[in-house]
């Protein structure tokens, strides 16, 4: 093992498979000269060159077609986004062209791509930067949705969506950059689609995924002391989700809390509800609970953002009402 800045693993993951595969080229606003607006793609450009670490302007939309149309032509780009608020630009070529490409073109082009970026918010960034649309592209056939939540996950995963033939949504968090980690040496991979059993417990499971699993750590260590034994799951993929990890657990503590950096109606957590009461009914001890944020835009003023952010006391709320304390 050997601890790697999450930033460090997503460089390290994106300049293993360009070594490997000269079709791999990254494409972004600031990738090259600046080294990543996140210091995300540091030393790419010294190594690579500016044929394969290309910077853009300002054009979500111009780019990420860009991107989609050289899959056509045997690349497989990895697009970024400084922020996938600002995808919503290029969001008619993933949602009508990248992910559809295979199908319309009756299996004869296949989409490889990543578009990769952060998700969620970061603080003090306003309504129209602090946005989680984790939910909006699974929700689209055709697309794969990545949510790492550390360094080590970050690498596995991304060297896996790189890979793979159909598009990824990748979604890191301007928050995350800095956390450190231990990450394996050598080659390793993790699969799109396998959740990860991140505590061991028998009294609760919490599922949770992203950065604000963190709040579910904390609560877990709270409840502890407590004598409450939380199990805790990192879905690492949000599409396709592994429902057998979430039905297991669930089958062994008869309680779940779903806890989401989402707004309320219509998301990931909702999804997992309907599955496990179609599939485990008859196994809860309680009904679901799910956290999300408030189901307003995200605010400026730092009272208001802490008021609208789930937290680690939200989850403890949760973890005891669905254990009747």
């Amino acid at each position: 093992m050997k601890t790697l800045q999450f930033r460090e693993a997503i460089v390290e993951a994106m300049s293993e498979e360009m070594r490997n595969d000269e079709s791999i080229y990254l494409m972004g606003e600031e990738v090259a000269e600046y080294n990543g607006a996140y210091k995300a793609s540091k030393g790419m450009l010294d190594e690579f060159g500016a044929k394969r670490i290309i910077d853009t302007p300002i054009s979500e939309l111009g780019f990420s077609g860009i991107g989609v149309g050289s899959t056509m032509t045997g690349c497989r780009p990895i697009i970024e986004f400084m922020t996938f608020n600002f995808a919503l630009v290029g969001i008619d070529q993933i949602i009508n062209n990248a992910a559809k490409i295979r199908q319309m073109s009756g299996g004869q082009f296949p989409c490889p791509i990543v578009f990769r970026g952060p998700t969620g918010s970061a603080g003090q960034l306003g309504a129209t930067h602090s946005q989680a649309f984790e939910s909006w592209y699974a929700n689209c056939p055709g697309l794969k949705v990545v949510v790492p939540s550390n360094p080590a996950d970050a690498k596995g995963l991304l060297k896996s969506a790189i890979r793979d033939d159909d598009p990824v949504i990748f979604m890191e968090s301007e928050q995350m950059y800095g956390d450190k980690g231990d990450v394996p040496e050598g080659e390793f991979t993790i699969p799109i689609g396998k959740a990860d059993i991140k505590r061991e417990g028998t009294d609760v499971t919490i599922v949770s995924f992203g950065k604000i699993i963190k709040e579910a750590y904390k609560a877990a260590e709270e409840l502890e002391r407590e004598d409450i034994s939380c199990e805790i799951i990192d879905l690492r993929t949000v599409y396709p989700l592994d429902y057998e990890a979430v039905l297991k657990s669930v089958k062994k503590t008869n309680r779940l809390v779903i806890l989401e950096e989402a707004w309320p109606f219509g998301n990931v957590a909702t999804e997992i509800t309907y599955h496990i009461q179609a599939h485990a009914f008859d196994y809860l001890d309680a009904p679901i609970q799910k956290i999300n944020t408030a189901d307003t835009p995200a605010p400026y003023s730092p009272v208001l953002l802490k008021e609208w952010l789930p937290n680690h006391q939200d989850v403890i709320k949760a973890v005891k009402k669905v254990l009747y304390k």
